[in-house]
């Protein structure tokens, strides 16, 4: 399975999505913020990324935003990982530029 990268302001959901994922046969890395995300992917390669929406600093949908200017990962597969799920939100987040969402709590059938 291909390497994941997992953005999360939350310790405890970066864990749990960590420990299903490898599970699964990926090998995930991390980050805590949208900055730090945005510096993992300018010197690797992700062709996934599981990206929290509601983060302090730089949030989910200005990261996403900043990912898609970024020629080096124009393919990558950016999954929303988020608690909001109404379909007014929904189709802001999408519009924004995720190509997935991946509603909170997660499950592995989910994941």
């Amino acid at each position: 399975m291909p390497d994941i990268l997992i953005v999360d302001d939350n310790a405890i959901n970066r864990q749990l999505a960590k420990t299903l994922l490898g599970r699964s046969g990926w090998t995930p890395s991390e980050a805590d913020c949208g900055e730090i995300a945005l510096e993992l992917l300018e010197i690797r390669r992700y062709p996934v990324i599981l990206l929290d929406i509601s983060m302090p600093g730089l949030s989910g949908i200005e990261t996403v935003k900043r990912i898609r200017t970024m020629k080096a990962v124009a393919d990558v597969h950016v999954v929303a990982y988020t608690a909001h799920a109404m379909e007014d939100e929904k189709r802001q987040i999408l519009d924004a530029g995720f190509d997935d969402i991946l509603v909170k709590p997660v499950s592995k059938d989910g994941l």
